[in-house]
């Protein structure tokens, strides 16, 4: 019975009214290569298959030079055994968009090629001298970089004290990392998702497809604990992973993402877990966070079994202005739909929507919930891939690479896959990884910058039909941090109709999108009314504003 009274309740709360008319389709084109986007992920594969070959890696999409136009940042592999760039074909690359369809290989000028094995990157500003600094998460040690506001970048990981935690004497392997000022102090701290314990050439001896090794399950490996930073000030963090109450939850962390989920003003913590149950950090006031994924449903699948959690995203999909969890895993286990109830925890919306057929047979990496088509509803986006390997030109299994898949919401609590409209090139498939979401060119519809293990990467430039209407609010905090991060915006449009959404950076998995707040208005040619509330607690409305632009809004002192 109390399942049943959960599926009604989860019906109920997917409705949120009529099903809309047929809209012009999603649609991507891949320029990569015209573009002079040239990069190819190296993982090194190896015979001994090292479970790091089959993860890197991640993506971010941020303007470094402040020319209002998105850079790319791509995270890269190194040597193995000795997980160190040992020529620039391990790179991490910085591309500079050039405003005309073109990109420049800035890497070397820029300083931010990087040491060791990488995995994921975050962006924020963490001094909030207004200008994004990079973070990049590694196997070995993690990397900060510090933004010059010229061009360049200094590497000062040692002096801020974030090279990585360690457990049982070794630095743990980071998976991926996420900014949020979790205490609300003007300042961003860092959470870094770390994965399992790993060393190099000393993986376990695993079998598929008839005998041959292959990279073993994740339940070969132990557990971590996430690392929680508190940011100083001065340059400076101080690890209060410990006090703060994360360390003592132990997982395979593969993604983070923040939204402030029951409203008390302070941003709480999502953690996908590989295998393990997932984890839903409540932040209690600033100072220390209880972990409450399986009180709040959201720890397993609607199996009650742990899932392969890799991406996640963490916002609203259904317009009720409660931000919900939707993350990606494996085949057979669909990708799990979590609405937010308001009551502090959410229900499984995965069957009701639609994806739970819909994605039963894929396995996804890195994902989005994002308005592609500008109709006023987020939509959502996977990059794809099995996690099985080619071994000898042959498949085990299943097929190995996949294309990737988008999910049109159509406004009444279900989702239809898009894909097979979404253009020639979206249906090409490749082991996909990490995916960051931004508006590339400024026309107001989304792009997406998407990894390929071993291979290169793809550009999909979004020329979905342009008759609706958008917006893209570029947030400047004075008391909060400055890039806003974590503020919450609602706006209503003339037809009365409202949206919600977060100021992040920490979409999916290890990658970092565009902070610029994207909403799409449908036929609306006015916005009503915008309400922000930053994360200082400041509460900022504005009137009968502009659309079809990018709208710069400073916090007011008061």
């Amino acid at each position: 019975m109390r399942q049943l009274m959960l599926i009604l309740s989860a019906t109920v709360a997917l409705v949120s009214g009529p099903s809309l008319p047929a809209r012009p389709g999603i649609r991507f084109e891949e320029i990569a290569a015209r573009s002079n986007l040239r990069f190819t992920t190296a993982a090194s594969p190896t015979p001994n298959k090292n479970q790091v070959e089959t993860m890197v890696a991640g993506v971010a999409l941020f303007d470094y030079d402040g020319d209002g136009y998105l850079d790319v940042y791509l995270v890269n592999g190194a040597a193995i055994p000795s997980l160190k760039k040992e020529s620039p074909a391990y790179w991490n690359r910085l591309f500079h968009n050039n405003r005309d369809g073109t990109f420049t290989d800035v890497t070397e000028k820029a300083g931010v090629a990087g040491a060791g094995y990488g995995m994921g990157v975050a962006v924020g500003d963490y001094d909030n001298d207004g200008w994004p600094d990079l973070f990049v998460a590694n196997v070995t040690g993690n990397q900060l970089f510090h933004n010059n506001g010229d061009g360049t970048f200094t590497d000062v990981t040692a002096k801020a004290g974030l090279q990585g935690a360690t457990l049982d004497g070794k630095k743990m392997w980071s998976a991926g990392a996420g900014w949020f000022d979790y205490n609300n102090d003007g300042l961003l701290d860092l959470f870094v998702v770390n994965y399992c314990k790993w060393e190099v050439n000393k993986d376990p001896y695993c079998t598929i497809g008839g005998g041959a090794r292959g990279y073993c399950h994740p339940r070969y490996y132990a557990a971590t604990h996430n690392s929680l930073y508190r940011n100083n000030g001065d340059g400076t963090f101080t690890d209060v992973s410990e006090e703060t109450g994360i360390a003592l939850q132990f997982g395979k962390g593969m993604s983070v993402s923040f939204a402030d989920y029951d409203g008390d003003g302070f941003l709480d913590a999502f953690v996908a877990n590989d295998t393990t149950r997932n984890f839903l950090f409540h932040n209690l006031g600033g100072k220390k966070f209880e972990e409450v994924g399986d009180l709040a449903g959201v720890a397993y699948g609607s199996n009650g079994a742990a899932l392969s959690g890799m991406g996640s995203d963490f916002r609203d999909v259904n317009n009720d202005g409660l931000p919900d969890i939707w993350h990606t895993a494996v085949e057979f286990e669909t990708f799990p739909l979590y609405g937010n109830r308001g009551r502090g925890d959410f229900a499984d919306w995965t069957a009701n929507s639609g994806l739970a057929r819909l994605t039963s047979q894929m396995s996804g990496w890195g994902n989005g919930i994002v308005d592609f088509d500008n109709d006023g509803w987020k939509d959502l986006f996977v990059a794809r891939s099995n996690v099985l390997d080619n071994i000898s030109g042959l498949v085990f299994e299943r097929q190995y690479p996949e294309r990737n898949s988008v999910f049109r919401n159509l406004g009444n609590g279900k989702f239809e896959d898009v894909s097979s409209g979404a253009g020639p090139d979206f249906a090409k498939e490749a082991p996909h990884r990490g995916v960051a979401f931004g508006d590339i060119d400024n026309d107001g519809r989304v792009d997406a910058v998407v990894t390929v293990l071993n291979g290169a990467v793809k550009l999909f430039h979004n020329v979905s039909g342009d008759d609706n209407h958008w917006i893209l609010l570029r947030l400047v905090g004075s008391k909060s941090n400055k890039m806003g991060i974590g503020a919450q915006i609602h706006i209503t449009t003339e037809d009365g109709r409202s949206q919600w959404n977060e100021a992040t950076t920490a979409v999916g998995y290890a990658s970092s999108s565009d902070s610029r707040v994207h909403f799409g208005l449908g036929s609306n040619r006015r916005i009503k009314e915008i309400e922000i509330r930053w994360p200082s607690g400041i509460k900022q409305v504005l009137h009968d504003a502009d659309v079809d632009r990018i709208m710069t809004v400073h916090e007011p002192a008061s």
